[in-house]
């Protein structure tokens, strides 16, 4: 869905002074139009509205949130195949909530058409500022202007199955540390010959799952998977192609689980979880899940010759550009940012902390897994790509990254420098 800038871009601080002239009488009136770090908490009611995936942590925030301010949030969960639909309809009519959050690989384009409010401003206030992910406030900067903080992390790790490892003669403390390593003790699962077993898995039919993956294998090896403006591919350099040949050959080992090449991502995880597949990229947010069943290993996602990285994701979340209560959401968006929520709250559900003054806490420092996962998120070569056009280039159906992707691993090999610029044309629309 194409949503036009046919709105104007709003700020709290344009706001705040229009609700001051105004004798402070609308809902954004307090104390004379000053911007605070707090914002404004006096019982006001609020809505927030995010997808399906992020259910758990978003009522475990709101639900703290509403016992501990007089302000109280109303939270909608909508499906994720439902929610673009339904932030463009509430876009075109006014109708957005007061605060909503965002697929980071959304945000580029939802903030040029500016649906957030402007938060540069009361971002500088906070004491904090610069410990917050960089890759998210990045995401959701426009000409300079910064309009969403992060919501949730999703990062993308490589788990490995302990007993499986040992199965097979490898250790178990220790997993790959550079994709030759990573194949290796794939090829070794799989020598095992245990049925319905296989080295790994990977979405063979799903652009999301292989930005989220591949490209930290990238990153981590020193080099870029698009240009800064996010209109040009990257995807033919020498690191890529060590990945897809690492690919193919664990298909032509056999080594890939049979239903990876029509996997849409709805069942991407499942096999780890039942302890059939050995090692793979995965999403850190199911640690929590995976380990019920699984002795669970992580490691970064690494590089050609090593390094460590990862793909940070999730959503970012702002104010609307139809809220009229922006002071009140303010005061959302700071407590979601301050310690009592990143540690007490986002930490105890074992999600990732965004503030990286933060990744060593109470409960982090009870699961090595849990310091890994953190540690990486702070990492230099970890990033989250910005392009306008990133949808239509790399996670819709049919897209040229998942082209791409398919003739690397189970086509036609040849066809990179066509498939790659592709990409780019899309990538520039």
């Amino acid at each position: 869905m194409s949503i036009r800038r046919a709105v104007a871009v709003i700020s709290i601080a344009g706001l705040l002074a229009s609700a001051a002239a105004c004798g402070g009488d609308d809902d954004n009136a307090t104390g004379g139009g000053q911007i605070t770090a707090e914002g404004v908490d006096d019982g006001s009611a609020l809505t927030l509205w995010t997808r399906a995936p992020l259910e758990l942590q978003a009522k475990a925030l709101v639900d703290a949130y509403n016992k501990s301010h007089k302000n109280q949030v109303k939270l909608t969960v909508t499906p994720n195949d439902d929610y673009v639909a339904k932030v463009g309809a509430a876009a075109g009519s006014g109708g957005l909530p007061d605060l909503f959050a965002a697929d980071i690989v959304y945000v580029p384009n939802w903030t040029k058409a500016g649906l957030f409010a402007d938060l540069t401003e009361p971002i500088k206030l906070l004491p904090y500022a610069d410990k917050i992910n960089q890759g998210h406030l990045t995401a959701g900067t426009f000409e300079d202007k910064k309009y969403v903080l992060p919501f949730i992390l999703d990062l993308s790790v490589i788990f490995y199955n302990k007993k499986l490892y040992k199965e097979a003669g490898l250790d178990p403390e220790k997993g790959p540390t550079t994709i030759d390593e990573f194949k290796d003790q794939a090829l070794a699962i799989q020598k095992l010959g245990k049925k319905d077993v296989y080295g790994t898995y990977f979405g063979g039919n799903c652009g999301g799952c292989n930005v989220f993956t591949w490209f930290p294998m990238v990153w981590a090896s020193g080099q870029e998977v698009m240009n800064p403006e996010g209109t040009q591919s990257l995807m033919d350099g020498t690191a890529a192609q060590k990945v897809y040949s690492t690919w193919r050959e664990l298909q032509e080992a056999g080594a890939i689980a049979p239903g990876a090449k029509d996997e849409t991502g709805a069942t991407w995880v499942a096999a780890f979880q039942q302890g059939k597949v050995g090692v793979m990229p995965y999403p850190a947010t199911l640690l929590s899940t995976a380990a019920k069943t699984v002795d669970v290993g992580v490691v970064p996602i690494p590089g050609v010759d090593g390094g460590g990285s990862t793909f940070v994701g999730g959503d970012g979340i702002g104010i609307s550009k139809d809220s009229k209560k922006s002071q009140q959401a303010w005061n959302f968006l700071s407590w979601m940012t301050s310690e009592a929520a990143q540690v007490d709250v986002i930490a105890a559900t074992g999600s990732t902390v965004s503030r990286t003054d933060l990744v060593d806490n109470k409960y982090s420092q009870k699961d090595p897994r849990v310091a890994t996962v953190n540690k990486v998120a702070a990492a230099p070569q970890s990033k989250t790509p910005v392009a306008v056009n990133f949808q239509q280039a790399f996670n819709a159906p049919g897209s040229p990254w998942m082209t791409l992707v398919r003739n690397q691993v189970y086509g036609d090999a040849g066809g990179l420098a066509k498939d790659n610029t592709a990409l780019t044309d899309a990538l520039a629309q």
